[in-house]
């Protein structure tokens, strides 16, 4: 690419990656109307993109070279070195005084509940806690080349010896959790610390490959990882993994947990990111009105018949076009 100024680079990338935005990603909470021929060159493009806007941002650094793609199914990919020693230490630093018992989802109410599935200590971080915490909600966006609105506070979490995450999905069996921003599309998982053992990340359903076994040769894996493609923490890097296919299916492959933790300790950040803006207060009274500026483009080009679950919804989940398409 050319050298331009920051400027003029963030207006010639904006262009495009909005572009690109609306073809593949926006309206489709279910993505009827994606071009599944172009499905693989989607999801190179999200590696590659970064390349563009990091040299049209001026404060989301990105390296496309540190990317290693782990998985195809489910799709999963790490960042080497994505956060640096003083993002990491920074965020350990905010945690230490605020950790609670993690909680898991309950599957029939959506609400938060203890359980032995999790035994981690965490705590959430608000996005705009202090200029640290902002880029690094800047690079989460720019290298999943998702909206920062759709993404949930980030959660920092620690594991002592021992303690673990049993394998889990992100996405949502329930209505409650939904209605805020839809599914959980992609998670993007940050090491704050190195382990001595134990504390991987595993995918037990993951499709068998080469990646597999050669993993599988790796004696350094605990017991636990050694059941799926597995990722060890090293301290700044970062995994990224979809929990939807690109329809919005949910993807049964992105089952996923967090192995024990045998020597050390275990220091990481989640963000989980939505389909839909997450930041949007959902009020109790269901109003006639767009929810996002796009509707009414949208509505004439007739998406409120091809897309009707996103762009009109039902009387438990409103849609988010209800009013371009004349349904209230």
């Amino acid at each position: 690419m050319p050298s331009n100024s920051c400027a003029e680079c963030s207006s010639d990338s904006s262009r495009e990656l909005d572009s690109k935005l609306d073809t593949y990603i926006f309206p489709r909470k279910f993505h009827t109307m994606i071009n599944f021929s172009q499905i693989a060159s989607f999801f190179f493009f999200i590696l590659i993109a970064a390349a563009f806007v990091t040299k049209s941002s001026c404060s989301a650094i990105i390296n496309p070279s540190k990317v290693k793609q782990i998985s195809w199914k489910p799709r999963a990919f790490v960042y080497e070195g994505f956060l640096t020693d003083e993002e990491c230490n920074h965020l350990v630093s905010l945690a230490k005084k605020e950790l609670k018992r993690s909680a898991v989802a309950d599957n029939e109410s959506g609400e938060s509940k203890l359980s032995e599935v999790r035994t981690s200590s965490g705590m959430f971080i608000s996005k705009a806690k202090d200029p640290i915490v902002a880029g690094i909600e800047d690079k989460i966006a720019t290298w999943a080349f998702l909206p920062k609105e759709n993404g949930e506070d980030i959660q920092v979490l620690r594991y002592e010896e021992g303690q673990k995450y049993e394998p889990h999905y992100d996405y949502f069996s329930d209505k409650v959790n939904i209605v805020r921003g839809g599914h959980r599309l992609a998670t993007v998982l940050m090491y704050l610390s190195d382990v001595e053992k134990g504390g991987e990340t595993v995918f037990p359903e993951a499709e068998e490959s080469t990646r597999r076994r050669s993993m599988a040769a790796d004696d350094t894996l605990s017991e636990c990882a050694r059941k799926g493609i597995a990722v060890k923490p090293r301290k700044g890097d970062a995994l990224l993994f979809f929990s939807l296919h690109p329809n919005a299916v949910p993807d049964p492959m992105s089952l996923h947990g967090g192995c024990p933790v045998i020597e050390g300790e275990k220091w990481s950040a989640t963000k989980w990111i939505h389909v839909d803006s997450f930041d949007k207060i959902v009020g109790s009274e269901k109003s006639c009105a767009d929810q996002n500026e796009n509707c009414e483009r949208w509505a004439a080009l007739g998406e409120c018949t091809k897309n009707p679950e996103y762009m009109v919804g039902s009387s438990d989940l409103p849609g988010s076009c209800r009013k371009s398409c004349k349904a209230c």
